[in-house]
């Protein structure tokens, strides 16, 4: 009984010593892969597995019978011990230590042996009782999936492979690392410490102060009457010629072009401030032809520095005679205007060439500044016909430096900033020269928009095209005063959204909202205020202040209507009801006052006042009515017809039963009435057919 009893454990033990050889045979063949990493192992893998299926796949289904104890022993641990050989022989070319046998037979089972003939040492094993009698053949154990979906292990199948220039299991990722920040740029103190420059601080700096020296000369000898005029002039051109004369002797050698860019420089920044002082003090040039001079001058010097690759030189002639220009003119004068636009015109060439920002700052900014201090200072003609030709050489400037390089953002600030002086000269000129002046800065930004807003770059097309629009009001607003202002610029605006509308561009209907936004409120202020509305409106002016009224209220009606037909369009307007509720108020304030001008124009006392607001009510009244009538079918004019009907029994109730009187109050009650239900009941009828016709 005690052997018969014990037979389950036995064949319990034997059954798990059989998983746990097969469970480990089966983790060194995963160990071998996840650590196999050169080429070679991972190329021979495939080829050892293949050549291991048959033995696997024999061994994993060789029949068992029933057979003694220790015949049975021996039976099963055979094809265990030849897996786990195979295993463990394919297994020694990465890990040594996985070359030891795995298997181990019951005792009294002969050895396995090896492949060459000698007997293979047994490794340990769970230690089990031995019993004689037989012991029943146990079922064979499913090496598969334990549960569904699980992908287990088969014998004689490949073994995984990494893809082509991929790592195995096991191998180590690459992880990013973050890129060290730049090492930081040369310090002042560094830059100074290099070799030569010392030599160009002293050279520049000897420039600067012969500069400022012959500045001097040419000042003191009219103060103290030194030389003569003729003298004067001549002395500085010859010591002009002579700098430069030995900067171009200078810059034969690489060890003298140091000296050579700084003695050319100051050479012809005196024969230019020369030109300056012999037209501006001694008058010995007249302006036109003193400016020719300067601008041939100023063109070879630039050039020179164009020959020479050098960008010191370039601005170094650009900004020494800038600065010292105005000591020569008296000050901030047109003509000082018309020397430093010399400077720009002559630096353009220049800048289209090279990518030198900095001449570009150096030379563009100069002018602006000199004519807004200029502001004032001259006749108003001159002041006008100055600003606009720094406007337009500004402008003409960026447009050729953005063709050659789009993305130059001294370009983009050079088209905004130039014609800002001719803007802000307006302020003390005559009012309708200032109008003409912003007009023509407006023409002339709004054609370049039109003409090159395909070609330029769109930050540009559209920086000139806000300028353009925001001269236009200006111009706008200094023709016109008044209820006329408001009803231009909301015509204005309008034009604006069917240009968006027609251009299919989203910039012309920002400045229709702008325009539009700007004329509401002149309308509210001067044309259509709420006194005509609310407070004894009859008392008016005359009839022009009620017609100009009556058109200013017709066109913010007509731009409340177009603006958000345009945005839907153009796919600017979403889902938010804020700005259709907007736009509702504003068109009803506009019907409002088209309605109650009208009828003020025909009485202008109580009688007119009345009978105008029983038409407004009737007329919300009406057009809530259409909207309900098209709106079957679409949703937002249902609803945009619903809150009419109650803005209009809101105004029925809470404006006209305390301001109305009489028979004006009986017919805005009466007629809203009837419509109320003329609308409910045509309305009731048309839903009823539609729904009769879906059902059938």
């Amino acid at each position: 009984m005690t052997g018969t009893g014990q037979d389950p454990l036995i064949r319990l033990a034997d059954e798990l010593g059989h998983l746990g050889r097969r469970l480990e045979a089966v983790g060194q063949e995963l160990h071998r892969v996840g650590s196999a990493q050169p080429v070679a192992t991972l190329d021979r893998a495939p080829v050892e597995t293949v050549d291991r299926a048959p033995a696997d796949s024999a061994a994993a289904s060789e029949p068992t019978a029933p057979a003694p104890a220790g015949q049975a022993a021996q039976d099963r641990t055979r094809p265990i011990t030849a897996t786990a050989q195979a295993a463990s022989q394919s297994a020694s070319h990465t890990d040594p230590a996985a070359s030891r046998p795995t298997s181990q037979t019951v005792p009294g089972a002969p050895a396995p042996t090896s492949p060459t003939g000698h007997t293979a040492p047994a490794p340990a094993q769970p230690t089990t009782t031995r019993h004689t009698g037989p012991a029943p053949q146990a079922a064979p154990r499913p090496t598969g999936p334990t549960t569904p979906g699980q992908a287990g292990y088969v014998a004689g199948q490949p073994t995984y492979q990494p893809p082509q220039g991929g790592s195995g299991w096991g191998a180590p990722t690459h992880h990013w690392t973050p890129t060290p920040p730049p090492p930081p740029g040369p310090t002042l103190f560094d830059r100074l410490g290099k070799d030569g420059a010392g030599s160009k601080f002293l050279a520049w700096v000897g420039g600067a102060v012969t500069l400022l020296g012959v500045v001097l000369l040419l000042v003191l000898a009219v103060q103290r009457g030194y030389l003569g005029p003729l003298p004067r002039v001549l002395g500085g051109a010859a010591l002009g010629g002579v700098l430069v004369g030995l900067g171009l002797w200078l810059h034969r050698t690489p060890a003298g072009r140091t000296g050579a860019f700084a003695l050319a420089a100051t050479g012809i920044a005196v024969l230019y401030l020369d030109v300056i002082a012999a037209t501006s003090i001694y008058e010995y040039l007249p302006e036109g032809g003193g400016l020719a001079a300067g601008l041939l001058i100023a063109g070879a010097g630039l050039l020179l520095a164009l020959r020479w690759d050098s960008a010191a030189l370039a601005i170094g002639v650009v900004a020494a005679c800038a600065v010292c220009a105005p000591v020569l003119t008296e000050g901030f004068t047109p003509l000082l205007v018309a020397f430093l636009l010399v400077l720009k015109i002559a630096a353009s060439p220049v800048h289209l060439k090279r990518d030198w920002p900095w001449l570009a700052v150096t030379a563009g900014v100069p002018p602006l500044i000199a004519s807004v201090l200029v502001i004032g200072r001259a006749d108003e003609y001159v002041l006008a016909g100055i600003s606009l030709l720094a406007a337009v050489i500004g402008v003409a400037a960026a447009v050729l430096t953005v063709h050659v390089r789009p993305g130059d953002i001294t370009a983009l600030a050079l088209a905004i900033g130039s014609p800002m002086p001719a803007l802000l000269t307006t302020a003390v000129l005559d009012r309708y020269l200032g109008a003409g002046v912003a007009g023509s800065v407006a023409v002339l930004m709004l054609a370049l928009w039109a003409v090159g807003r395909r070609s330029l770059p769109k930050n540009f097309s559209a920086a000139v095209g806000a300028v353009g629009v925001f001269a236009l009001f200006q111009a706008t607003a200094l023709a016109l005063d008044g209820s006329t202002r408001a009803a231009v610029v909301l015509a204005e605006a309008l034009v604006l959204a069917f240009l968006a509308k027609v251009l299919a561009s989203r910039g012309p209907l920002v400045g229709s909202l702008a325009f539009g936004g700007i004329g509401f409120l002149l309308t509210v202020a001067y044309a259509v205020p709420p006194r005509l509305l609310l407070d004894e409106p009859w008392r008016v002016d005359g009839a022009g202040f009620l017609v100009s009224g009556m058109l200013t209220a017709l066109v913010l009606g007509g731009l409340t209507v177009v603006l958000p037909w345009v945005a839907t369009g153009l796919r600017v307007l979403g889902r938010h009801p804020f700005p259709w509720i907007a736009a509702g108020v504003v068109l009803l304030y506009a019907a409002a006052g088209v309605v109650l001008c009208a009828a003020l124009l025909v009485s202008q006392d109580v009688t007119g006042f009345l009978f105008g607001h029983s038409i407004v009510t009737v007329s919300w009244t009406v057009a809530a009515l259409v909207l309900l009538v098209r709106g079957i079918d679409r949703k937002s004019l249902r609803v945009a017809g619903l809150v009419l009907v109650g803005a209009a029994v809101a105004k029925l109730l809470l404006f006209d039963l305390a301001a109305l009187d009489g028979i004006a109050r009986v017919l805005a009650f009466i007629g809203a009435g009837l419509v109320l239900l003329t609308a409910g009941t045509r309305y009731a009828k048309l839903v009823a057919t539609r729904r009769i016709s879906a059902d059938s």
